[in-house]
Protein backbone atom coordinates (compact mmCIF):
# COMPACT_ATOMS: atom_id res chain seq x y z
CA UNK A 1 0.00 0.00 0.00
CA UNK A 2 2.53 2.35 1.06
CA UNK A 3 4.75 1.68 -2.73
CA UNK A 4 0.89 2.17 -4.37
CA UNK A 5 1.04 5.61 -2.69
CA UNK A 6 4.51 6.27 -3.30
CA UNK A 7 3.82 5.62 -7.27
CA UNK A 8 0.56 7.99 -7.16
CA UNK A 9 2.15 10.53 -5.45
CA UNK A 10 5.38 10.63 -7.76
CA UNK A 11 3.62 10.32 -11.42
CA UNK A 12 6.46 12.29 -13.10
CA UNK A 13 9.28 10.25 -11.33
CA UNK A 14 7.23 7.39 -12.89
CA UNK A 15 6.83 8.80 -15.82
CA UNK A 16 10.44 9.34 -16.58
CA UNK A 17 11.14 5.70 -15.05
CA UNK A 18 9.17 4.40 -17.91
CA UNK A 19 10.81 6.28 -20.50
CA UNK A 20 13.91 5.50 -19.84
CA UNK A 21 12.90 1.89 -19.98
CA UNK A 22 11.56 2.48 -23.26
CA UNK A 23 14.57 4.32 -24.70
CA UNK A 24 17.11 1.77 -22.93
CA UNK A 25 15.11 -0.96 -25.29
CA UNK A 26 14.97 1.27 -28.20
CA UNK A 27 19.10 1.38 -28.33
CA UNK A 28 19.72 -1.86 -27.42
CA UNK A 29 17.31 -2.76 -30.31
CA UNK A 30 18.85 -0.33 -32.71
CA UNK A 31 22.17 -1.05 -32.20
CA UNK A 32 21.26 -4.64 -32.77
CA UNK A 33 19.70 -4.23 -35.66
CA UNK A 34 22.71 -2.57 -37.08
CA UNK A 35 25.19 -4.92 -36.35
CA UNK A 36 22.76 -7.59 -37.57
CA UNK A 37 22.60 -5.74 -41.03
CA UNK A 38 26.46 -5.30 -40.71
CA UNK A 39 27.37 -8.60 -40.08
CA UNK A 40 25.12 -10.21 -42.59
CA UNK A 41 26.79 -8.37 -45.11
CA UNK A 42 30.31 -9.20 -44.19
CA UNK A 43 29.12 -12.96 -43.83
CA UNK A 44 27.33 -12.89 -47.67
CA UNK A 45 31.40 -11.73 -49.33
CA UNK A 46 32.99 -14.16 -46.95
CA UNK A 47 31.52 -17.09 -47.03
CA UNK A 48 33.89 -18.39 -50.09
CA UNK A 49 37.25 -17.10 -48.85
CA UNK A 50 36.82 -17.58 -45.36
CA UNK A 51 33.72 -20.15 -44.35
CA UNK A 52 34.48 -19.94 -40.40
CA UNK A 53 34.33 -16.05 -40.35
CA UNK A 54 31.54 -15.93 -42.23
CA UNK A 55 30.08 -18.96 -40.14
CA UNK A 56 30.83 -16.58 -36.71
CA UNK A 57 29.51 -13.28 -38.70
CA UNK A 58 25.99 -14.88 -39.21
CA UNK A 59 25.88 -16.58 -35.64
CA UNK A 60 26.25 -12.93 -34.35
CA UNK A 61 23.77 -12.04 -36.91
CA UNK A 62 20.80 -14.44 -35.53
CA UNK A 63 21.09 -13.52 -32.25
CA UNK A 64 22.78 -9.86 -31.58
CA UNK A 65 19.22 -8.56 -32.26
CA UNK A 66 17.60 -11.29 -29.19
CA UNK A 67 20.98 -10.22 -26.78
CA UNK A 68 20.97 -6.49 -27.19
CA UNK A 69 17.25 -6.50 -26.38
CA UNK A 70 17.60 -8.57 -23.52
CA UNK A 71 20.74 -6.33 -22.33
CA UNK A 72 18.21 -2.80 -22.95
CA UNK A 73 15.85 -4.51 -20.90
CA UNK A 74 17.61 -5.36 -18.53
CA UNK A 75 19.39 -2.10 -17.70
CA UNK A 76 16.08 -0.77 -18.13
CA UNK A 77 13.94 -2.39 -15.40
CA UNK A 78 16.53 -1.46 -13.00
CA UNK A 79 15.42 2.50 -13.57
CA UNK A 80 11.94 1.56 -12.34
CA UNK A 81 10.77 0.81 -9.03
CA UNK A 82 8.54 -2.18 -8.76
CA UNK A 83 8.01 -2.67 -5.19
CA UNK A 84 7.49 -6.71 -4.43
CA UNK A 85 7.68 -7.10 -7.95
CA UNK A 86 11.09 -5.67 -8.28
CA UNK A 87 13.26 -8.97 -7.11
CA UNK A 88 11.12 -11.57 -9.73
CA UNK A 89 11.20 -8.98 -12.81
CA UNK A 90 15.00 -8.33 -12.15
CA UNK A 91 15.73 -12.07 -11.40
CA UNK A 92 13.61 -12.40 -14.93
CA UNK A 93 15.74 -9.98 -17.51
CA UNK A 94 18.54 -11.30 -15.59
CA UNK A 95 17.98 -15.11 -16.83
CA UNK A 96 16.82 -13.82 -20.57
CA UNK A 97 20.06 -12.11 -20.84
CA UNK A 98 21.93 -15.72 -19.90
CA UNK A 99 19.64 -17.29 -22.51
CA UNK A 100 20.61 -14.90 -25.19
CA UNK A 101 24.35 -14.94 -24.40
CA UNK A 102 24.21 -18.89 -24.56
CA UNK A 103 22.06 -18.85 -27.79
CA UNK A 104 24.87 -16.79 -29.40
CA UNK A 105 27.87 -18.70 -27.82
CA UNK A 106 25.85 -21.93 -29.23
CA UNK A 107 25.69 -20.53 -32.55
CA UNK A 108 29.32 -19.08 -32.60
CA UNK A 109 30.51 -23.13 -31.95
CA UNK A 110 30.01 -23.97 -35.95
CA UNK A 111 32.69 -21.26 -36.90
CA UNK A 112 35.87 -23.10 -35.14
CA UNK A 113 34.52 -26.59 -36.65
CA UNK A 114 34.57 -24.90 -39.64
CA UNK A 115 38.26 -23.50 -39.36
CA UNK A 116 39.19 -27.07 -38.08
CA UNK A 117 37.99 -28.97 -40.89
CA UNK A 118 39.75 -26.53 -43.64
CA UNK A 119 42.96 -27.24 -42.05
CA UNK A 120 42.47 -30.70 -41.32
CA UNK A 121 41.74 -30.76 -45.17
CA UNK A 122 45.65 -29.46 -45.51
CA UNK A 123 47.14 -32.01 -43.35
CA UNK A 124 47.88 -35.87 -44.13
CA UNK A 125 46.49 -38.46 -41.53
CA UNK A 126 46.74 -36.11 -38.30
CA UNK A 127 43.00 -36.11 -38.14
CA UNK A 128 39.76 -36.37 -39.64
CA UNK A 129 36.36 -35.58 -39.64
CA UNK A 130 35.72 -37.17 -36.88
CA UNK A 131 37.97 -35.24 -34.43
CA UNK A 132 35.67 -31.87 -35.66
CA UNK A 133 32.85 -33.44 -35.11
CA UNK A 134 33.63 -34.38 -31.60
CA UNK A 135 34.94 -30.93 -30.80
CA UNK A 136 31.80 -29.36 -32.83
CA UNK A 137 29.74 -31.68 -30.15
CA UNK A 138 31.85 -30.81 -26.88
CA UNK A 139 31.69 -27.28 -27.13
CA UNK A 140 28.12 -27.04 -27.72
CA UNK A 141 27.51 -29.34 -24.52
CA UNK A 142 29.82 -26.80 -22.44
CA UNK A 143 27.89 -23.66 -23.53
CA UNK A 144 24.72 -25.80 -22.52
CA UNK A 145 26.15 -26.83 -19.20
CA UNK A 146 27.44 -23.27 -18.60
CA UNK A 147 24.40 -21.92 -19.41
CA UNK A 148 22.54 -23.85 -16.84
CA UNK A 149 25.01 -23.50 -13.74
CA UNK A 150 24.57 -19.59 -14.84
CA UNK A 151 20.87 -20.06 -14.93
CA UNK A 152 20.69 -21.79 -11.65
CA UNK A 153 23.26 -19.50 -10.08
CA UNK A 154 20.49 -16.54 -10.65
CA UNK A 155 17.71 -17.87 -9.58
CA UNK A 156 19.35 -19.17 -6.26
CA UNK A 157 21.21 -16.32 -5.63
CA UNK A 158 23.91 -18.57 -4.27
CA UNK A 159 27.59 -18.37 -5.88
CA UNK A 160 29.10 -21.06 -8.18
CA UNK A 161 30.81 -22.96 -5.40
CA UNK A 162 28.51 -23.11 -3.55
CA UNK A 163 26.03 -24.81 -6.33
CA UNK A 164 28.84 -27.09 -7.10
CA UNK A 165 29.34 -27.99 -3.55
CA UNK A 166 25.62 -28.92 -3.52
CA UNK A 167 25.69 -30.83 -6.85
CA UNK A 168 28.95 -32.68 -5.21
CA UNK A 169 26.19 -33.98 -2.47
CA UNK A 170 24.20 -36.14 -5.73
CA UNK A 171 27.14 -36.75 -7.54
CA UNK A 172 27.40 -40.25 -6.65
CA UNK A 173 23.98 -40.97 -7.57
CA UNK A 174 24.42 -39.50 -10.77
CA UNK A 175 27.55 -41.42 -12.09
CA UNK A 176 25.92 -44.62 -10.75
CA UNK A 177 22.89 -43.47 -13.71
CA UNK A 178 25.12 -41.86 -16.37
CA UNK A 179 27.89 -44.45 -16.42
CA UNK A 180 26.80 -45.95 -19.50
CA UNK A 181 26.94 -42.50 -21.21
CA UNK A 182 30.30 -41.67 -19.50
CA UNK A 183 31.63 -45.11 -20.71
CA UNK A 184 30.52 -43.92 -24.31
CA UNK A 185 32.30 -40.35 -23.89
CA UNK A 186 35.21 -42.03 -23.28
CA UNK A 187 35.07 -44.54 -25.76
CA UNK A 188 34.50 -41.99 -28.59
CA UNK A 189 38.19 -40.66 -27.06
CA UNK A 190 40.03 -44.24 -27.54
CA UNK A 191 38.13 -44.03 -31.09
CA UNK A 192 39.86 -40.82 -31.53
CA UNK A 193 43.58 -41.55 -30.10
CA UNK A 194 43.55 -45.30 -31.86
CA UNK A 195 41.90 -44.38 -35.15
CA UNK A 196 40.86 -47.74 -36.21
CA UNK A 197 38.70 -46.30 -39.23
CA UNK A 198 37.75 -42.99 -40.90
CA UNK A 199 34.31 -41.86 -41.82
CA UNK A 200 33.45 -43.53 -45.16
CA UNK A 201 35.65 -47.20 -44.74
CA UNK A 202 33.88 -49.42 -44.98
CA UNK A 203 34.26 -51.54 -41.44
CA UNK A 204 32.77 -54.93 -39.82
CA UNK A 205 31.97 -55.24 -36.11
CA UNK A 206 29.66 -57.13 -33.69
CA UNK A 207 28.19 -58.69 -37.26
CA UNK A 208 27.68 -55.53 -39.00
CA UNK A 209 29.26 -54.63 -42.11
CA UNK A 210 29.36 -51.11 -43.88
CA UNK A 211 30.58 -47.71 -44.31
CA UNK A 212 30.90 -45.66 -40.85
CA UNK A 213 28.50 -42.31 -41.47
CA UNK A 214 29.24 -40.87 -38.02
CA UNK A 215 30.96 -40.81 -35.39
CA UNK A 216 29.27 -38.66 -31.97
CA UNK A 217 30.25 -38.40 -28.30
CA UNK A 218 28.01 -41.41 -27.71
CA UNK A 219 27.84 -43.63 -30.51
CA UNK A 220 29.01 -44.53 -34.01
CA UNK A 221 27.07 -45.05 -36.93
CA UNK A 222 26.86 -47.15 -39.58
CA UNK A 223 25.14 -47.86 -42.63
CA UNK A 224 24.77 -52.01 -43.72
CA UNK A 225 25.15 -53.40 -47.15
CA UNK A 226 21.46 -54.25 -46.73
CA UNK A 227 20.88 -49.97 -46.29
CA UNK A 228 19.78 -50.63 -42.90
CA UNK A 229 21.04 -48.06 -40.39
CA UNK A 230 23.04 -49.22 -37.04
CA UNK A 231 24.16 -47.14 -34.51
CA UNK A 232 26.75 -48.99 -31.98
CA UNK A 233 27.73 -47.29 -28.75
CA UNK A 234 30.69 -45.75 -28.34
CA UNK A 235 31.84 -47.97 -25.13
CA UNK A 236 31.16 -51.22 -27.05
CA UNK A 237 32.86 -49.98 -30.42
CA UNK A 238 36.06 -49.43 -28.11
CA UNK A 239 36.09 -53.14 -26.90
CA UNK A 240 35.11 -54.78 -29.60
CA UNK A 241 36.86 -56.38 -32.95
CA UNK A 242 37.02 -53.77 -35.90
CA UNK A 243 37.79 -55.11 -39.37
CA UNK A 244 38.83 -51.91 -41.29
CA UNK A 245 37.68 -53.40 -44.87
CA UNK A 246 38.22 -49.88 -46.21
CA UNK A 247 41.60 -50.07 -45.26
CA UNK A 248 42.68 -53.41 -47.07
CA UNK A 249 45.81 -52.90 -49.71
CA UNK A 250 44.22 -55.75 -52.44
CA UNK A 251 41.22 -58.53 -52.58
CA UNK A 252 42.58 -62.64 -52.44
CA UNK A 253 40.98 -65.13 -53.61
CA UNK A 254 41.55 -68.54 -53.09
CA UNK A 255 39.55 -71.15 -55.24
CA UNK A 256 39.92 -75.23 -56.24
CA UNK A 257 39.77 -76.69 -59.63
CA UNK A 258 38.80 -80.36 -59.09
CA UNK A 259 39.86 -82.77 -62.44
CA UNK A 260 38.55 -86.24 -62.15
CA UNK A 261 40.51 -89.26 -60.77
CA UNK A 262 40.85 -90.97 -64.54
CA UNK A 263 42.83 -87.29 -65.82
CA UNK A 264 46.37 -88.86 -66.54
CA UNK A 265 49.60 -87.10 -65.21
CA UNK A 266 50.03 -85.09 -68.18
CA UNK A 267 47.05 -83.54 -68.42
CA UNK A 268 47.01 -82.94 -65.01
CA UNK A 269 50.02 -80.89 -65.62
CA UNK A 270 48.74 -78.90 -68.73
CA UNK A 271 45.57 -77.90 -66.29
CA UNK A 272 48.23 -76.57 -64.06
CA UNK A 273 49.99 -74.60 -66.69
CA UNK A 274 46.57 -73.26 -68.18
CA UNK A 275 46.36 -71.46 -64.80
CA UNK A 276 49.13 -70.24 -64.28
CA UNK A 277 48.67 -68.52 -67.78
CA UNK A 278 45.40 -67.24 -66.95
CA UNK A 279 46.76 -65.67 -63.81
CA UNK A 280 50.36 -64.82 -65.21
CA UNK A 281 50.53 -60.92 -65.10
CA UNK A 282 46.99 -60.99 -65.17
CA UNK A 283 45.27 -56.94 -64.56
CA UNK A 284 45.39 -56.05 -61.15
CA UNK A 285 48.55 -57.90 -60.26
CA UNK A 286 51.21 -56.52 -57.72
CA UNK A 287 54.54 -57.94 -58.70
CA UNK A 288 55.09 -58.45 -54.79
CA UNK A 289 51.94 -60.88 -54.41
CA UNK A 290 52.49 -62.95 -57.86
CA UNK A 291 49.41 -65.78 -58.33
CA UNK A 292 50.69 -69.54 -57.24
CA UNK A 293 48.86 -72.88 -58.53
CA UNK A 294 49.19 -76.15 -56.71
CA UNK A 295 48.74 -79.71 -57.33
CA UNK A 296 47.74 -79.75 -53.77
CA UNK A 297 45.35 -82.63 -52.63
CA UNK A 298 43.89 -86.02 -53.50
CA UNK A 299 40.37 -85.14 -52.63
CA UNK A 300 37.51 -87.86 -51.75
CA UNK A 301 36.04 -87.32 -55.76
CA UNK A 302 38.67 -85.00 -56.98
CA UNK A 303 42.29 -84.62 -57.70
CA UNK A 304 42.72 -81.11 -56.93
CA UNK A 305 44.15 -78.03 -57.81
CA UNK A 306 43.99 -75.11 -55.56
CA UNK A 307 45.18 -71.23 -56.80
CA UNK A 308 45.91 -68.11 -55.21
CA UNK A 309 45.89 -64.29 -56.35
CA UNK A 310 45.56 -61.15 -55.15
CA UNK A 311 44.09 -58.55 -56.62
CA UNK A 312 45.34 -54.43 -56.79
CA UNK A 313 43.85 -52.23 -55.55
CA UNK A 314 40.93 -53.50 -53.43
CA UNK A 315 38.22 -52.34 -55.97
CA UNK A 316 35.05 -54.87 -55.05
CA UNK A 317 33.45 -54.61 -58.23
CA UNK A 318 36.59 -54.04 -60.22
CA UNK A 319 37.88 -57.17 -58.85
CA UNK A 320 34.38 -59.10 -59.54
CA UNK A 321 34.56 -58.33 -63.12
CA UNK A 322 38.12 -60.15 -63.10
CA UNK A 323 36.99 -62.72 -61.44
CA UNK A 324 34.45 -63.51 -63.77
CA UNK A 325 36.51 -62.89 -67.01
CA UNK A 326 38.62 -65.58 -65.43
CA UNK A 327 36.48 -68.31 -64.69
CA UNK A 328 35.21 -67.70 -68.28
CA UNK A 329 38.67 -68.03 -69.82
CA UNK A 330 39.38 -71.23 -67.26
CA UNK A 331 36.28 -72.97 -68.53
CA UNK A 332 36.98 -72.01 -71.89
CA UNK A 333 40.52 -73.28 -71.78
CA UNK A 334 39.80 -76.85 -69.95
CA UNK A 335 37.43 -77.52 -72.03
CA UNK A 336 39.62 -77.17 -74.74
CA UNK A 337 41.97 -79.33 -73.46
CA UNK A 338 39.42 -81.92 -72.93
CA UNK A 339 40.28 -81.78 -69.46
CA UNK A 340 36.98 -82.84 -67.08
CA UNK A 341 35.76 -80.77 -64.31
CA UNK A 342 34.87 -83.55 -61.22
CA UNK A 343 31.90 -83.69 -59.33
CA UNK A 344 31.08 -85.48 -56.29
CA UNK A 345 30.26 -88.87 -56.68
CA UNK A 346 30.42 -91.73 -54.73
CA UNK A 347 31.36 -95.57 -55.29
CA UNK A 348 28.96 -98.56 -53.10
CA UNK A 349 30.52 -101.86 -52.90
CA UNK A 350 27.98 -104.69 -52.07
CA UNK A 351 30.06 -107.83 -51.11
CA UNK A 352 28.00 -111.16 -51.80
CA UNK A 353 26.30 -112.96 -49.04
CA UNK A 354 26.15 -116.69 -49.10
CA UNK A 355 23.19 -117.95 -50.99
CA UNK A 356 22.61 -115.04 -52.04
CA UNK A 357 21.95 -113.25 -55.86
CA UNK A 358 25.36 -110.95 -56.81
CA UNK A 359 25.00 -107.53 -56.37
CA UNK A 360 26.38 -105.05 -58.66
CA UNK A 361 28.87 -102.12 -57.97
CA UNK A 362 26.59 -99.21 -57.57
CA UNK A 363 28.39 -96.02 -59.30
Amino acid sequence: MQNLNLLISNPESILWQIVILFLSVFIGLTIGMLVKLIASKYSKALIEQRPATASALGGIARTIAFLSFSVGLFYGVRTINLGAAEEFVLTGSAVLCTLAAALMAFMLVEAPTLWLVKHVSKTSGTMDDMLAQVISKSLKATVVIFAIVQVAQILSGKEISSLLAGLGIGGLAFALAAQDTIKNFFGSLVLLADKPFKIGERIQVGGYDGPVEEVGLRSTRIRTLEGHLVTVPNGEMANKLIQNIGKRPHIRRIFDIGLTYDTPPEKVAEAKSILEELLKEHPGMDPEYPPRVFFNEFKDSALNLVCFYWYHPARYWDYMAFTEDLNLKILERLNAAEIEFAFPTQTVHLKQAEGSQVHPEIS
